[in-house]
């Protein structure tokens, strides 16, 4: 197992699963053809930071740097993330370990899902190669994960929050969650959301190449419009998945987020793109806290 690549490939559904209400792209955005990226300014008009959204695995030949983007990152005084230390695989591997086993599970992986699920988890488990006994003694949460290690098509190396991060060395870079943390959101589900979870990944394994590439295209060219048609799709179609994998982060996110930006220092933001959409994303939350969130491209 790949760490890096599991919790990147986990991450990047969230992306090929978002919903939301987000308004079209402006005409110069669609022209551009790069990834959304954001200004915020305060109530006093003053600069106070900028947002990007990202996606954690890409294939190797995907461009999505621009030069507004590539000013932000001259300009920032520090680097806000999901996760900072994207590089370290031998101590991602320890957390998971330490969490994926830490209670028994009642029944085989094939048992916990429902039969429709069956066959398809055959040919991933024969594809994959993994040992079916694996799963078995996993939580639910942590066999999805490991599952969707491969469904994964793009690879944690060439993902634009690794990129950003390198260029923030020797800056200050500040994690919303941490490896921890993030594998805290998906321990802590309830068996029955577990298990949905699991269900989902299993279920978009059949189309992952085609589906991974429109997202790929639609996320590389600012394309929200794309992004929101899969809103009755993935696992976020689940109210309580997407709950604890999306909303509910978002406002937890604030809460670190607005101190922040109190401060003379101004961040770099770069998290999943799929938490920048919608009446739920952070450019609406951000609004309603009284700044201004304008998309630059």
């Amino acid at each position: 197992m790949i760490p890096g690549r599991l919790l990147a490939a986990t991450l990047a559904l969230l992306l090929a699963s978002c919903g939301s209400d987000a308004s079209e792209p402006s005409a110069a955005a669609s022209v551009e053809g790069f990834p959304a990226f954001y200004e915020i300014t305060g109530r006093d008009g003053e600069l106070e930071g900028w947002l990007f959204g990202t996606v954690h695995a890409l294939p190797p030949d995907v461009e999505w740097r621009s030069q507004r983007l590539d000013a932000a990152i001259d300009q920032a005084d520090l680097l806000l993330v999901e996760v900072a230390d994207l590089s370290d695989s031998e101590g991602m591997a320890r957390i998971f370990r330490s969490m994926a086993f830490d209670a028994v599970p009642a029944s085989s992986i094939q048992a916990r899902i429902g039969s429709s699920a069956r066959a398809e988890l055959d040919l991933l488990l024969a594809e994959s190669g993994i040992p079916p006994d694996q799963l078995d003694r996993m939580e639910s949460w942590a066999a999805a994960l490991t599952l969707a290690q491969q469904v994964s098509t793009g690879e944690p190396q060439y993902g634009a929050d690794r990129a950003l991060i390198s260029e923030f060395a020797g800056r200050t870079v500040v994690e919303f969650e941490g490896v921890r943390g993030q594998l805290s959101l998906f321990d802590s589900l309830p068996e029955t959301e577990q298990v949905d979870l699991l269900e989902a990944v299993i279920a978009e394994a059949s189309d992952r190449e085609d589906r991974a590439s429109e997202m790929t295209v639609a996320w590389k060219t600012g394309d929200l419009p794309a992004l929101e048609k899969a809103s009755g799709e993935g696992l976020l179609a689940d109210p309580e998945l997407r709950a604890a994998l999306l909303t509910s982060r978002n406002e937890a996110w604030m809460s670190r987020l607005l101190p922040l930006l109190e401060r003379n220092e101004r961040p770099l933001i770069a998290v999943g793109a799929a938490h920048l959409l919608g009446q739920e994303g952070l450019p609406a939350l951000l609004a309603r806290e009284g700044y201004t969130v304008r998309r630059v491209q």
